[in-house]
């Protein structure tokens, strides 16, 4: 059994062969083709924070799949009252086969898959989106090809998607340039050491933009963080993806950002609607590669 709490869960060889499952199973749909091989399986989802995209991707991928998904909010549960994420874990994975967890502190998912008798999947928490940067980084290989030896270059704040694209980076052997501004520097919290082929970090945008193949970023205000609105606009104001800023990127650079996103905000209409951009693509794809994970921790090639 394997659970899929971090990026760095997977080796560079799995991703591979996640991606190889992800396309096949994207044409397939495309295709009008039916692949059910999870009739009866049950996905439970946990949503301690509101979601869009990893619910609609979660449940129609499971939907598609064969199998049921079942939505659980932690105020139509126990957990709103108090109950131990040991003793739901317990009793959970006893009724269903696998379990998304979207919820805040790491800890509180790290705790659920100890506790729990089938493979739990991160659907988001404050420090990491492992699903996302999977699904951004096939996104990219539809587009571009391999992602070996590109520059990604993150503008905004350095939170749970810019240190999951960290982790990805010492994965696939790729360059993440960090621009933040001064007090919102990056975090490492998984202990490991990332040299500076793969991780440098800029107060400056424009620098931390030069010669990227993808520049993305996301809202100023991670769910969460919703008090310190007012004094992360002010701190973000200089870290607005625009069309001049992607200027300095190379030719054929792809914006990318999770959604949704705040216009006009870190981002402005100019560059999230024109042609550098694939956030739809980038959403799309949370679905075939969600899909190809659950199929892979059931066993099935895809």
């Amino acid at each position: 059994m394997r659970h899929y709490l971090k990026f760095s869960d997977f080796t560079l060889e799995e991703y591979q062969y996640l991606f190889e499952r992800t396309a096949k199973l994207k044409a397939r749909l495309k295709s009008g083709t039916l692949y059910q091989p999870l009739p009866g399986k049950v996905l439970g989802m946990i949503f301690e924070k509101s979601s869009t995209r990893t619910r609609v991707s979660f449940e129609a991928g499971m939907f598609q799949l064969g199998g049921h998904a079942m939505f659980l909010q932690s105020k139509d549960t126990q957990l709103g009252r108090g109950e131990p994420i040991e003793d739901v874990a317990k009793v959970m994975s006893r009724m269903v086969d696998i379990v998304m967890v979207r919820t805040f502190e790491q800890t509180i998912i790290d705790r659920f898959a100890e506790n729990s008798l089938v493979p739990v999947i991160n659907g988001l928490t404050n420090e990491y989106h492992p699903c996302q940067i999977m699904a951004d980084i096939f996104t990219y290989i539809e587009h571009h090809g391999p992602i070996e030896g590109k520059t990604v270059c993150w503008v905004g704040d350095s939170n749970n998607i810019s240190r999951t694209w960290l982790q990805a980076a010492k994965i696939f052997n790729f360059k993440l340039n960090l621009a933040c501004p001064r007090g919102y520097e990056m975090t490492v919290l998984d202990g490991e050491t990332y040299s500076a082929a793969n991780f440098e970090t800029f107060t400056d945008p424009y620098q931390a933009a030069r010669d990227a193949d993808i520049v993305t970023t996301d809202v100023c205000t991670s769910m969460g963080y919703e008090r310190e609105t007012l004094q992360r606009k002010k701190d973000f104001i200089n870290y607005k993806v625009s069309e001049k800023l992607m200027l300095q990127a190379k030719a054929e650079v792809l914006f990318m950002h999770c959604l949704p996103a705040h216009r006009g905000e870190e981002v402005t209409d100019e560059v999230l609607d024109g042609a550098q951009s694939v956030v739809f693509d980038e959403a799309e794809n949370r679905l075939h590669a969600q899909k190809a994970i659950l199929a892979w921790c059931f066993g099935h090639d895809g």
